[in-house]
């Protein structure tokens, strides 16, 4: 069914850590990290304003809590102009010798098309999701386990970083992850109560708009947008603020805390967030994305996870004021 909802931590785009069987594997406390200025992506003014946050096309996923809606302010930031791509992370770990999430546990979740791995690496599939399978030896320098690598994949975006991965680069590069308020206004691109970040054209409408799954999901994907799991980050169109891909390609990693309840009517300004929580925002989906079972492609669509938890398709952009 068209806008089927698949729940908190849908299983198209975001297996969380508890998912696996993870007992057995250590975990180490992070490194401190000095904030520099190594941040070498495209910058992107999003001037200040406001707009209504939330559905306005009638697609919400219950659960979700994409309503109501509710006017938002904001002051005016920059933010990066395409996720956060293999080679800038690649600078970053070579920086500070930086062990990931998934390097840290051993394992990381890998779309099973994806599958680059000696039989043994594979951990088996993710709690109701088979097509998500934990794999040691899995990271962002190897998405589809041990027999890959990203030569080839420099403008890809990186993927198999957790919330924790990617504060972490931001505390390296002096920014930080955007708000959900931060993430939604600026996908809208200047449109107010749109659908997707270009209009409410869908997505395959006169030629390819984002890179989702096509066919019949999970099992067919005819990858008639050219690609089976992540696109360069700039393929496709900008939005009208000159962002790459705000929907679609990768899930994006928000500051804020996620919690169903948090909107309310009231108009609100620069808004952070609950204050308490485990589980993080994540936005935009990804190509693994499709409209018979993940409609989170759109802007107003939200989701989380554990801050812990990663996948190949899940990556993150930064802002700064």
């Amino acid at each position: 069914m068209a806008g089927e909802a698949c729940g908190a931590n849908c299983g198209c785009g975001a297996p969380a850590r508890s998912d696996f069987d993870v007992a057995a594997l250590g975990h180490r406390p992070l490194p401190r990290m000095v904030p520099t200025a190594r941040h070498t992506i495209e910058q992107v003014e999003i001037p200040a304003g406001s707009f209504m946050m939330g559905d306005s096309s009638g697609d919400a996923n219950v659960g979700d809590g994409e309503t109501p809606r509710h006017e938002v302010t904001l002051a005016g930031f920059r933010m990066d102009a395409t996720p956060v791509t293999n080679a800038d992370f690649a600078r970053f770990v070579g920086a500070t010798g930086y062990h990931t999430e998934a390097e840290r546990w051993g394992f990381s979740a890998v779309f099973q098309p994806a599958l680059a791995a000696p039989e043994t690496d594979i951990m088996g599939p993710a709690a109701g999701t088979p097509w998500w399978l934990g794999v040691r030896g899995a990271d962002w320098a190897h998405p589809g386990g041990a027999n890959s690598s990203i030569d080839g994949l420099e403008d890809h975006p990186v993927v198999h970083v957790g919330w924790t991965d990617a504060t972490a680069y931001c505390a390296w590069v002096g920014r930080r992850l955007p708000t959900e308020a931060d993430w939604e206004y600026a996908a809208r691109g200047g449109l107010a109560n749109r659908k997707y970040p270009w209009g409410d054209d869908e997505v395959d409408a006169g030629g390819w708009r984002a890179n989702i799954f096509q066919g019949e999901f999970p099992r067919i994907n005819t990858a008639d947008d050219g690609y089976l799991t992540t696109a360069p980050v700039r393929s496709f169109a900008p939005n009208g603020y000159g962002l790459w891909q705000m929907v679609g390609n990768v899930w994006e990693w928000c500051q804020d805390r996620f919690d169903p309840r948090t909107y309310t009517p009231a108009a609100v300004t620069d808004p952070h967030g609950p204050e308490a929580g485990e589980v993080r925002v994540m936005r935009g989906g990804s190509y693994l994305c499709h409209i018979s079972y993940c409609n989170r492609y759109r802007n107003s669509a939200r989701t989380g996870n554990t801050p812990d938890s990663s996948m190949g398709n899940t990556g993150f952009r930064t802002v700064a004021r």
